[in-house]
């Protein structure tokens, strides 16, 4: 599997994902599965290939919706990236806190509990802070990416803080 593919097509998903968001009243799993089909259309992942991106796409959508508050702003944003927002480069942040904001609406109407996500190494994510469920390291970053193997002890299992 080719990791910069499946980051270059997280961020198409997500621009088709904010399109469909934006122009039609279409639920996030509804909108979700129109941007499945058109970044399949748009790339040349295999079916596998596109669920598990999809799936990486909606564990970012909902925790961020989750995270969010309602009065979001750059000290809210900052927080849950954890680094200052103006770091992020290369990443629709408006098209992905549009989809979220969204997403947190559907989420709140819907009553859904929060779920406790995990993020593996190998796992492709949004920009953000992570840390190793094992021993505690963070790391972080600035740009969609592929998850590692913990640098400090190869654990593979990570939570955004």
């Amino acid at each position: 599997m080719n990791k910069n593919k499946l980051i270059a097509a997280y961020a198409d998903f997500m621009g088709h994902l904010h399109e469909t968001m934006e122009d039609t009243l279409h639920s996030f799993a509804e909108a979700l599965e129109i941007s499945k089909e058109k970044t399949s259309k748009t790339s040349d992942l295999s079916a596998d290939e596109l669920n598990k991106l999809t799936g990486f796409i909606k564990r970012d959508i909902e925790q961020a919706a989750h995270g969010l508050s309602s009065e979001e702003d750059s000290g809210s944003l900052s927080e849950w990236f954890k680094f200052d927002i103006e770091l992020i480069e290369n990443f629709a942040l408006d098209a992905f806190l549009s989809v979220a904001d969204k997403t947190r609406i559907e989420l709140a109407k819907l009553k859904q509990l929060a779920e406790t996500h995990t993020y593996h190494s190998g796992d492709i994510t949004v920009p953000g802070t992570f840390i190793c469920d094992a021993c505690g390291k963070e790391i972080a970053f600035k740009t969609p990416s592929e998850i590692p193997e913990c640098p400090a002890c190869n654990a593979k299992v990570f939570i955004r803080i």
